[in-house]
């Protein structure tokens, strides 16, 4: 055990050196569903069902389309 500490302690070094992700759009994008989830809710009067549809367009978009309906 005592071999592998060193090369521990440099792969430790190197996260903690390496830059970190910029996370402010996947923030912005969670705060926004949290916001579309509440909005859906109080328009449709209680719990949902979701479905959802994904594609990636010719554009190299990649959309995501959420259906909200009332949970039955």
């Amino acid at each position: 055990m005592n071999e592998d500490k060193p090369e521990i302690a440099a792969l430790l070094k190197a996260m903690a050196e390496s830059p970190r992700r910029d996370n402010s759009t996947y923030h912005k994008a969670m705060a926004e569903a949290r916001q579309a989830f509440e909005d859906a809710e109080t328009a449709l009067g209680g719990p949902l069902q979701v479905k959802t549809k994904t594609k990636l367009t010719r554009k190299g978009r990649y959309v995501v389309k959420w259906t909200f309906s009332r949970a039955d």
